[in-house]
């Protein structure tokens, strides 16, 4: 079983949980600059409601792509970080990693520039 991370949306963060192409659960929470303070409880509520652990993760998914600078880092750092804590792969959507000093990572793709002031 693998977890999908989807943080491109600055309103929602979009998380499923996938045994190759079924989606078993999924979730869409909103979080409107606000990706940071959720992401975490809201990967927790979805394994508790599913009666699913962190251990049961395989993989994590995480969506590498056009999203606002922040959201983006948000779901990557969180997914590389889960990966590296579980001892499990972390991929792109598409597939895509990069090996670095050892370790499977997920590399930003940014659209731009980092634009954080308001």
């Amino acid at each position: 079983m693998f977890l999908k991370i989807d943080t491109t949306d600055r309103e929602f963060i979009f998380l499923s949980l996938n045994k190759a192409d079924a989606v078993l659960a999924k979730a869409k929470v909103k979080a409107f600059r606000q990706q940071g303070e959720k992401l975490l409880p809201a990967i927790n509520k979805l394994l508790k409601k599913n009666n699913f652990k962190l251990k049961d993760l395989e993989k994590i998914v995480v969506v590498n792509g056009a999203g606002s600078f922040s959201s983006l880092r948000i779901g990557i750092v969180t997914a590389n970080a889960l990966a590296y804590v579980l001892d499990i792969p972390v991929e792109d959507q598409r597939g895509k990693f990069i090996k670095r000093d050892g370790l499977q990572i997920v590399e930003p793709k940014y659209i731009g520039e980092a634009n954080i002031g308001k």
